[in-house]
């Protein structure tokens, strides 16, 4: 079982695929709740098959080890009878319930919040969606990359003259399925002081407008105009420079908010500290700035300016490959990763919970289960006393 954590006996039916969902499982799963992942018996969670860098584990695709590691497996087809009784049976028993089932799918099968707050009324009911339950969008594919592009979230990275670049990961997904935490959790709250159960929905639209709320209210509040990016060494649309990555003799330097005229002086630039001397021109004239800056770095190794940067109180910092921050003495204390270790016994490594409590990092060495591999222990443990148990009994 999993460690002990602030969620003990706390168990959670998760039915979602693929990242947003299963993300915000796996967080109630790292802090004590018993998460049962409810699968079809064919093929599972499609995730299962979603191989990336060709890597697998044990049968499954990697990735989805690292999203569903310290869960359990319930094999049932939402479309039989007697697994769906199952299936309500769990529910009744259960505090939270997790989907990201498209709008509709789950009032067809008998399972949507109301049906299922009928069989639990204190039920928790997450549910994650693409685009909302109405609109004209309801009914596209919720995914990543495409909600980053409907949203406008691509138009923030990249310098002025690139086309839209997205983020290099899943950002929305992750995102999403930590609001989903945040609503569950305060969901729970409030049942413990009323007893009544909620339904809690989010959905990738909302997570990534939600994500950009910084440069999107300086929007709401403009002359309409998309902003426009920096033409070198862009990062962020309403940012003065020097705000940005910039390349050196040998690397690269990440420069934050700081005074111009300072940093010149300091970098031993006297261009820039001479031109730089009125603050209301570090944004109109970023771009000008912006390539000083660059011209002049590349004279120098990144721990050049470092060290004249980092005393001064300057934030700025390196811009490391991932071979280089493992192996960093910063990384390694912080003891980001763990290992999570299936029926192999072979271990795998991957990120662990960021969050701690009372000072303890939450770690579970439990990777992700073999599709239905809990489906006769759920049914002895949870559902024999219910009499919600298929003829053939208990493997």
């Amino acid at each position: 079982m999993q460690n002990s954590g602030v969620l003990d006996g706390m168990l959670v039916l998760d039915f979602s695929q693929f990242l947003a969902g299963p993300s915000c499982a796996l967080r109630l799963a790292d802090l004590g709740a018993d998460v049962i992942k409810v699968e079809r018996p064919q093929g599972g969670d499609a995730c299962r098959g979603l191989v990336l860098a060709d890597q697998q584990y044990e049968g499954d695709s990697a990735l989805f080890h690292t999203i569903n590691r310290n869960k359990r497996s319930f094999a049932a087809d939402l479309k039989n009878p007697s697994d769906l009784e199952e299936v309500k049976a769990l529910i009744a028993k259960a505090d939270v319930m997790i989907h990201n089932f498209r709008p509709g799918v789950m009032v067809r099968i008998g399972l949507d919040h109301e049906q299922a707050l009928r069989i639990n009324p204190r039920l928790v009911y997450g549910e994650v969606s693409g685009y909302g339950r109405e609109g004209p969008w309801k009914d596209k594919p919720g995914q990543d990359l495409l909600v980053q592009s409907l949203t406008g979230l691509a138009w923030l990275s990249g310098n002025a003259a690139d086309g839209p670049v997205p983020a290099g990961l899943s950002i929305v997904d992750m995102m999403t399925g930590a609001h989903l935490a945040q609503g569950i959790l305060a969901a729970l709250l409030r049942r413990e002081r009323t007893g009544k159960g909620a339904h809690v929905a989010v959905s990738l639209l909302e997570s990534a407008m939600d994500l950009q709320f910084e440069p999107f209210t300086a929007f709401l509040n403009s002359d309409g105009s998309q902003p426009r990016r920096s033409a070198v060494n862009h990062a962020n649309v309403h940012t003065a420079a020097p705000y940005g990555i910039y390349r050196t003799a040998d690397g690269y330097l990440a420069l934050a908010m700081g005074p111009l005229d300072q940093l010149g002086e300091l970098l031993g630039c006297n261009e820039l500290s001479e031109q730089a001397r009125d603050a209301s021109t570090w944004f109109t004239r970023r771009d000008h700035f912006k390539q000083l800056l660059q011209a002049h770095l590349l004279a120098g190794p990144t721990e050049r300016w470092l060290a004249a940067l980092e005393p001064a109180g300057i934030w700025c910092a390196p811009v490391y490959t991932w071979p280089e921050l493992v192996g960093h003495e910063g990384f390694k204390t912080a003891q980001l990763t763990q290992a999570i270790q299936g029926a192999s016994g072979v271990p795998l490594q991957t990120t662990r919970c960021p969050i701690r409590i009372d000072g303890r990092v939450l770690t579970s060495a439990r990777a992700a289960p073999a599709l239905g591999a809990d489906t006769a222990a759920i049914r002895r443990d949870l559902l024999a006393t219910s009499g919600q148990i298929h003829s053939e009994g208990i493997a």
